[in-house]
């Protein structure tokens, strides 16, 4: 059994749990009223982190064809360098990589997640670059190189400037000041990057 089948299990087991409780202590018609109103209320949300979304989805659609990504990515050049020495620096790796940290910092991973999935393609193919190369630092088929490691850590920390679907749901629920959340979620945010890099690079120490 995967990791989706026990959690698809134990959601349907839970759901099933409070049903059956709720019949059980008279409260049926309590249960059917709430799960009308969560639906309602997954309705209204849904469409406000749609507009939220698409709002700063279109800005960084424009911020692409004006060039802007493209230069971030370029100005990022040193960074990705050090997050991934192993990898070529004209990699197409790097650009997919680049580009989906810049998302993610903007709180965008709707639009960052094309990327993501792209950077993550493109590292296998280096690594099955590598195994037809006979390289000896390279990885078993199926199994996850560094470069897919250290991303997938970062992409978990994800530093944000703005995120936007905590704002969404706050703003949604009636926050008097839901942009309120932006100082500490970049503390909070900046701080678990900073572990996330530190980790990979002693990970990578050890394996060298």
């Amino acid at each position: 059994m995967n990791a989706g089948e026990s959690m698809n299990r134990l959601w349907s087991g839970m759901l099933l749990l409070g049903i059956a409780y709720g019949a059980f202590c008279g409260k049926l018609p309590e249960v059917t009223d709430g799960a009308l109103r969560a639906s309602k209320e997954a309705v209204v949300l849904a469409i406000s982190l749609l507009g939220v979304t698409g709002l700063w989805s279109g800005l960084m659609e424009i911020a692409r064809k004006a060039g802007m990504i493209d230069s971030l990515v370029k100005k990022m050049g040193p960074v990705m360098r050090f997050l991934f020495p192993k990898v070529p620096s004209d990699h197409p790796a790097i650009q997919s990589a680049a580009t989906n940290m810049i998302c993610n910092v903007f709180g965008l991973g709707a639009a960052a997640t094309p990327p993501g999935l792209l950077a993550m393609e493109q590292f296998e193919e280096l690594e099955e670059e590598r195994r037809k190369n006979k390289n000896p630092a390279a990885v078993p088929k199926g199994t996850a190189n560094r470069e897919m490691c250290t991303f997938l850590i970062l992409n978990i920390s994800s530093l944000q400037l703005i995120p936007v679907n905590v704002i969404a749901y706050r703003s949604q629920y009636g926050s008097v000041h839901p942009t309120a959340i932006v100082g500490p979620a970049l503390a909070a945010t900046a701080a678990s990057t900073v572990a996330a890099v530190l980790f990979c690079k002693c990970m990578e120490k050890c394996k060298s």
